[in-house]
Formats: structure tokens, sequence, C-alpha cells
């Protein structure tokens, strides 16, 4: 496989960092308008655990990426090769898968809160949409 070229892998970290910055702040609102539903039920706190999973998987992207943003700007102080970026890149792209199906799980879930037609709906959703990212991330 051919190596991605320093000023690329900087580019890429960017645009995690924006989405995961974005899905994070999403993911975050739901857990807490979660904390303020007075609702106990298991399917409540598998949408709340969903949405927890979501946020950190999201936040570990974003500090990922960043140091990755940082090592790869000009000026950086030390010296970096391909290799000082490998553990960031995996840690932080696999935090996203993590987080991105999650949250992907949690709105699929959501939709059984309210019948079952509408969980039916949202969970084909929310397949159909894991297909089209993972097709457009590869």
């Amino acid at each position: 496989m051919p190596e991605i070229s320093i000023d690329y892998m900087n580019k890429l970290a960017a645009q995690f960092t924006l989405i995961s910055t974005l899905l994070v702040g999403f993911s975050l609102s739901a857990i807490i308008a979660l904390m303020r539903n007075q609702s106990k039920s298991v399917l409540m706190t598998y949408i709340f655990r969903l949405a927890t999973v979501a946020t950190f998987g999201f936040l570990i992207t974003i500090f990922s990426m960043t140091k990755i943003l940082m090592m790869t700007t000009p000026g950086f102080p030390i010296k970096v090769k391909y290799a000082d970026l490998s553990q960031p890149r995996i840690v932080g792209i696999l935090a996203f898968l993590i987080g991105l199906i999650a949250m992907l799980s949690l709105i699929s879930v959501s939709g059984w809160t309210q019948s079952k037609s509408l969980g039916r709906f949202t969970t084909l959703l929310g397949i159909i949409a894991l297909v089209f990212i993972l097709m457009m991330m590869v």
C-alpha cells in the first residue's frame, strides 16, 4: 500500500476533527436530553449507553486527529516520521468507527421508543446509512 503524504494526512486529520466535533455535539446533547428523561426502561438505558459510547468515541477521535494535525503542521518542533503517526491514526479511526456505529445504533433504536413500525423504519434506515457510510469511507 502506498504511503500517504504528510500534507494529505494533515488535511484528512482536519476533516476527521471537524466531523467528529459536530457529531460529539449531537451525541452529547442526546445524553443531556436523556438525563432529563425520567423513564427508567431498559430501552432508554441502551439508548443512553449508545449515546455515551458515541460521545467518547468522537472525543477520542478529536484528540487523536488533533495530535496528527499538530505533528503534520509545518513548524512542528520535532522531526516527524511517518511511523510516528501510526498510533494516533489507528486509535482515531477505530474510535471514529465505534462512535459512528454507536450513533447510528442510537438513532436506529430510538424509533422503538415510539412504536413497532417506527422502530422497524429507523432500524432499516440505520442499516442502510451504515452500509452507505462504510462504502464511502473505503
